[in-house]
């Protein structure tokens, strides 16, 4: 018999969903209101003049194609590495496999200052300038755990019966892969893609130590945070930054729901 929840949980459900989203409702009105430098509430009157006025600024586009470069490579890298490393954690049987899997994971339980910091570290004794590279190296380290998660996962709910039987049938590697695997894996492997580049988008920690003098779109707004020109473009860029992120996760979530629905799983 289904109970329905008493008033005070609802309560409870509701007040912690506007603790949580009522600072980005905030941010998107501030992105319409007419005052320059202060945060006033309610807003003296709302426009839409700062979206033209962000889109004309020059400094905003450097680090938003830095950005997407960095988002992109990464998640490119993590889809490659990340997937390799699944299917031989998934598959193979060998002496300290739990103690490997549990070092896999680790870039994305530390805390991103101690990531940062141990990559700052490497680069300076490796005498490697910083670059974009150097960026792309720090978000891969988490980028491959989640692109790995998502694989892994599904790979062990596939059964390895369907690629002994495609063999048997006369099909080779690659048409095992082609037609057998990848399609059972493509769903996990976009979300995990999708999630992997909404987090390299928006990263902040990570890149502060990486990054040297060159400014993603996240650093830019910190900056301009600390040293507003026109406070309403930053909630703009946060918009942006928001949509590039949301949409992406949305979407991943979207494509794993099916997840326990895989080729040869059995009850």
């Amino acid at each position: 018999m289904r109970s329905e929840a008493s008033w005070g949980l609802k309560a409870a459900a509701v007040g912690g969903l506007l603790f949580l989203h009522l600072p980005i409702l905030l941010i998107f009105l501030y992105a319409f209101t007419t005052e320059e430098r202060t945060y006033q509430f309610p807003p003296p009157g709302l426009t839409t003049q700062w979206f033209a006025v962000a889109w004309g600024r020059e400094d905003i586009w450097p680090p938003l194609y830095l950005s997407l470069k960095v988002a992109a490579i990464s998640t490119a890298l993590a889809m490659i590495l990340g997937t390799l490393v699944a299917a031989a954690m998934a598959r193979a049987r060998f002496f300290g496999r739990d103690q490997i899997s549990l070092l896999i994971l680790l870039p994305i339980a530390l805390p991103g200052v101690i990531t940062g910091m141990s990559l700052r570290s490497a680069f300076g004794v490796m005498d490697i300038p910083f670059s974009t590279w150097t960026i792309v190296l720090g978000h891969a380290t988490f980028c491959i755990v989640i692109v790995y998660n998502n694989a892994v996962a599904r790979m062990r709910r596939l059964s390895g019966g369907i690629m002994e039987a495609s063999a048997d049938l006369g099909a080779n590697s690659f048409q095992t892969f082609w037609y057998i695997l990848l399609p059972n894996l493509g769903s996990a492997l976009l979300a995990g893609g999708m999630l992997a580049f909404a987090l390299s988008f928006d990263e902040v920690i990570v890149t502060t130590f990486t990054a040297g003098q060159q400014s993603t779109l996240p650093i830019w707004m910190l900056n301009e945070l600390v040293r507003p020109r026109q406070r309403p473009v930053t909630n703009v860029v946060a918009i942006v930054v928001f949509a590039a992120t949301f949409f992406p996760i949305l979407i991943a979530d979207y494509l794993t729901r099916g997840g326990s629905e895989t080729a040869g799983m059995g009850k």
